[in-house]
């Protein structure tokens, strides 16, 4: 078994709260649920109507519009949340430590 350590360097967030961390935290810490009606979709043939959608979110500023159209909703998430994530960090993505 690899003994390779991880380090988190910094949190991304797309919640029910909000799109980013800041908004998400506040969200937790004021107690508010981002639970409620399903709008997405019709949901009315289904038993459960209620669940946790990611509110006001907009790919674009973040990936192609033209590459968005052919990825699923939760790549579009995990992307958008990875590119927080390194901002957060503060790391310096340089030549030299690109791959890393």
């Amino acid at each position: 078994m690899s003994k390779r350590r991880v380090v988190v360097t910094g949190i991304g967030m797309l919640t029910p709260l909000g799109i980013d961390l800041n908004s998400s935290w506040e969200g937790l810490t004021q107690g508010r649920s981002g639970i409620g009606p399903i709008t997405a979709f019709d949901a009315t043939e289904f038993s459960v109507r209620f669940g946790g959608g990611v509110p006001d979110f907009d790919v674009a500023p973040y990936i192609p519009i033209k590459e968005a159209r052919r990825m699923d909703g939760f790549i579009q998430y995990g992307l958008v949340a990875g590119i927080h994530a390194m901002r957060d960090s503060g790391l310096d993505i340089t030549d030299s430590n690109r791959r890393r």
